[in-house]
């Protein structure tokens, strides 16, 4: 009888058994294919793995001797400053590695609802436009920095209960600068909030580093800032920003890691809320202590004195200018993001190897991070790099441009 049952047991599950190796072999077959496809359009992206600190000089897991780093988000080289590290070690003894528990845990409650809209840049962060398919209020994508066709959107909006223009302070991709004047304009004329993300813009941009909302003279009208500590102020938390406004939803990410160090300003009465409703902020650990002590440092030194932000502008405009008389096409404006417009994600890609093999680190961006015929390889200035390290990346550009075609 026993041995009776166990046939029967073992009869019964060889079906489903079947049926789940049928799936997984169904699921490969999908997967495999789209891999090829993506490994078949020039675009498959390989990681490279550094193997020293963050700089201007790495070293690079297969790359022979050292690597000049041009993409990384250090735009102050303030991720291994001498004091920056020694204040991050001295809150690591004094805290401890981490706190290991997420916020208080309590419901969640959307801050836009279907009442209201958003009206978004199409070229926002994919964390801005991930996020606002979450949302639950009505969308509305307005052509790039074109200010007619958000006018035109905000007039459509107005049947709504609240209106929120969430953009890019400066996009990433692009290296180009929103146009906060005309966007706070049209706001306050058509009864709209303003969201501006400065995760590319804080610590370099403005007259003290505070965001292109400070560039642009705007600091009284902008509503909402999503930043984080990830990019110019040392880094010490990871590149991640925020979800920013909670439950609002705008962006999906939250911190990841030991903590992506995004933070959210505004009003006192809506981050009061967000620390009792934004799931991203109550299901996130605490950021660690030597993060915070590394944060704080950078934020010491830049208070302290602009020469390192004027450093890096010099830099930059450096670099513009000399790849703009060889022939390349820079996207953008005096931003450190400095996009080699080269169409191709094939070129993109050969090129940015070559430029490894000659002791430069750069990465081709394609297709989906930037639409398709956009390819580029986006260089990124900080302002610990040498005016020699600048002019041998001009160098290396020329050469390898000239061996793919892409200069005369």
């Amino acid at each position: 009888m026993w041995a009776g049952r166990v046939l029967h047991a073992a009869l019964s599950r060889a079906p489903r058994e079947s049926r789940a190796q049928s799936a997984l072999a169904q699921l490969r077959g999908i997967l495999e294919e789209e891999l090829e496809s993506i490994r078949g359009a020039g675009t498959w992206k390989s990681e490279r793995v550094i193997t020293s600190r963050q700089g201007p000089h790495i070293h690079v897991d297969g790359a022979p001797g050292g690597i000049i780093n041009f993409c990384a988000n250090n735009y102050l080289g303030l991720s291994s400053h001498p004091e920056v590290i020694q204040a991050g070690l001295r809150t690591l003894k004094e805290f401890g590695a981490g706190l290991s528990s997420v916020r208080f845990i309590c419901g969640t409650q959307a801050l836009l609802t279907s009442e209201d809209a958003v009206l978004s840049d199409e070229l926002n962060h994919a964390s801005i436009i991930d996020g606002i398919r979450l949302c639950k209020a009505h969308k509305y994508r307005y052509r790039h920095l074109d200010m007619a066709d958000l006018e035109a959107k905000l007039q459509e909006a107005q049947k709504h209960r609240l209106r929120l223009v969430a953009t890019d302070g400066a996009f990433s991709m692009d290296g180009d600068i929103a146009p906060l004047q005309e966007i706070c304009r049209l706001a306050s004329q058509y009864g709209a909030l303003v969201f501006v993300d400065e995760s590319h813009a804080t610590g370099f941009l403005g007259a003290t580093g505070r965001g292109t909302d400070e560039l642009l003279g705007v600091m009284d009208q902008v509503t909402i800032i999503n930043s984080t500590l990830g990019k110019a102020l040392g880094g010490a938390s990871g590149a991640c920003r925020l979800g920013p406004l909670g439950s609002l939803y705008l962006h999906a990410r939250p911190w990841r890691g030991l903590g992506g160090g995004g933070y959210t300003t505004g009003p006192g009465a809506l981050v009061s809320l967000l620390r009792q409703r934004a799931r991203p902020y109550l299901f996130s650990n605490s950021l660690p202590p030597a993060a915070v002590g590394c944060a704080s440092k950078a934020l010491d030194l830049l208070m302290e004195s602009n020469a390192i932000v004027q450093s890096m502008a010099a830099k930059t405009l450096r670099f513009r200018s000399q790849m703009e008389a060889a022939g390349f096409t820079i996207s953008g404006a005096n931003h450190p993001i400095c996009p080699v417009m080269l169409g191709d994600a094939r070129l993109a890609l050969n090129i940015a190897d070559d430029m490894l093999k000659r002791g430069i680190f750069v990465i081709g961006f394609s297709y989906p991070v930037v639409p398709k015929g956009k390819a580029r390889i986006r260089v990124q200035i900080s302002a610990v790099h040498s005016e020699e390290d600048i002019d041998r990346c001009v160098e290396a550009f020329v050469e390898v441009g000239r061996l793919h075609g892409a200069l005369p």
